[in-house]
């Protein structure tokens, strides 16, 4: 499966639009609340597991709309934009998500 932000393939001709597809992750509170202590403690510095889990967590949302754009009889996803969101009263979570057109190309 082929997964790009451009909105075509070059070399490419694109046969099928079939649609939106999607996925998330969301990371919970806890590693919210100690990235945050960890940057004020650390300033400038980074850490590796918050990296690490956020990059699982996109990891995770691009192989969901990866399996959503395939289940459609996609060969390619385009266009695909990555977000990061916090959700809930108390900004007690952050998804990751990412958003795509399934298309068929030959």
């Amino acid at each position: 499966m082929l997964v790009t932000t451009t909105p075509n393939i070059e070399g490419k001709k694109i046969i099928k639009y079939i649609g939106l597809v999607n996925g998330e992750a969301i990371i919970g509170a806890n590693i919210i609340k100690d990235f945050l202590s960890t940057v004020r403690d650390v300033v400038g510095g980074r850490s590796g597991a918050y990296e690490q889990a956020l990059r699982e967590a996109k990891a995770i949302a691009i192989r969901e709309m990866m399996d959503q754009a395939q289940r459609l009889g996609a060969n390619a996803v385009i266009g695909v934009d990555i977000d990061l969101e916090t959700i809930g009263s108390s900004s007690s979570m952050l998804m990751v998500s990412a958003n795509g057109t399934a298309v068929c190309y030959e």
